[in-house]
């Protein structure tokens, strides 16, 4: 299984997923679900801009189990 793990990074930087929203301009709602875990499917660009805002790796923000 595929789960989402921005709060470790987002938390490790001292970020808020506020600043993600304005940074990469992606809907707080979506920013959220990925956040939290609940997000069901996500947009290449959507991982695309918050990998580049973050300027993090791939694996930074999803984890497989």
């Amino acid at each position: 299984m595929i789960s989402f793990i921005l709060d470790k990074i987002l938390d490790d930087k001292e970020l808020t997923r506020y600043w993600l929203s304005k940074q990469t301009g992606i809907d707080a709602n979506t920013i959220d679900k990925i956040y939290k875990n609940t997000a069901k499917q996500i947009q290449l660009e959507t991982l695309d801009k918050i990998i580049k805002a973050m300027d993090c790796k791939l694996s930074d923000i999803l984890e497989y189990k």
